[in-house]
């Protein structure tokens, strides 16, 4: 398994790290055998294998069922799992009480948090022994204030990102996520951080990169952001499931070769 150890390492010596955004068992299976560095449990779960509207409809127990899918799919790989809305920054109370439950049930290597605002949600939770990675730039439990668009895109807005990029680690981040801000202050923010910070449209100079495992594939999805690149494509799925119904339609499948060939009926007087 990569140890937080060995991502500080490849950060140091200048090898990108690998990670991909996974929900379930198969999916966190082939990433391990892909060899990625590491796996994020996502919230965006809920649009892309539950069907909601966006993350704000995702539970603390939709991130533990599928975490512990992940963890079972991908037992050697660093797993990172999203703490989702209302669950942390709203209540100081609730805060270690949710991120201690999902910590404890998921066996995650570390959780995120999104925003600028957690320092002290980071520094508590370190203080217990939970690492944390932090999200900065687009968060996607807060487009609905802030919208799917570029971040950090003035001056006045890049200073700040660079300002809360460097209160995260101070305040314990063990990792930072940028998202969708420009390349440039990307590779600023990644020079003057010494944690691994792993970029999504943030251009190649940070020290690793995330991409959504049914983005890259071409799985179910109907549009993908500027910054997905896909490298196969599962939408063929479809035609499989198609030729399917047809073979089941016209009595071709299930063929001999499907088929138990053992004769039990000559064996049984049905009248009785």
């Amino acid at each position: 398994m990569k140890t937080l150890s060995q991502l500080i390492k490849m950060k140091d010596e200048q090898t990108k790290i690998s990670m991909v955004t996974a929900y379930d068992f198969p999916s966190a299976k082939q990433a391990e055998q892909a060899r990625i560095d590491m796996i994020l449990v996502g919230d965006s779960l809920g649009m892309t294998v539950l069907g909601y509207e966006s993350t704000v409809q995702v539970t603390v127990e939709d991130m533990i069922h599928h975490g512990k899918a992940v963890r079972r799919g991908a037992p050697n790989t660093f797993v990172v799992v999203d703490m989702p809305i209302g669950t942390v920054g709203v209540c100081d109370e609730d805060d270690l009480k949710y991120a201690l439950k999902l910590y404890q049930a998921t066996q995650a290597n570390a959780l995120k948090v999104e925003g600028a605002h957690l320092v002290s949600f980071i520094q508590k939770a370190t203080r217990m022994g939970i690492p944390i990675v932090s999200h900065l730039g687009l968060t996607p439990q807060s487009v609905g204030v802030m919208g799917y668009k570029l971040q950090g895109g003035t001056k006045e807005a890049a200073v700040q990102l660079i300002e809360d990029a460097k209160a995260m680690q101070e305040a314990g981040a063990v990792l930072l996520v940028l998202e969708a801000i420009p390349s440039d202050l990307a590779q600023v923010i990644s020079q003057q951080l010494t944690i691994p910070v792993i970029g999504i449209g943030a251009g190649k100079e940070t020290d690793g990169q995330v991409l959504v495992y049914h983005d890259l594939l071409n799985y179910g999805i109907d549009r993908q952001a500027k910054f997905v690149k896909q490298y196969a494509d599962f939408s063929v799925g479809v035609d499989g499931l198609k030729q399917y119904d047809n073979e089941v339609k016209s009595g071709e499948f299930p063929s001999e070769a499907h088929t138990y060939r053992k004769k039990i009926m000559s064996e049984v007087d049905i009248n009785d």
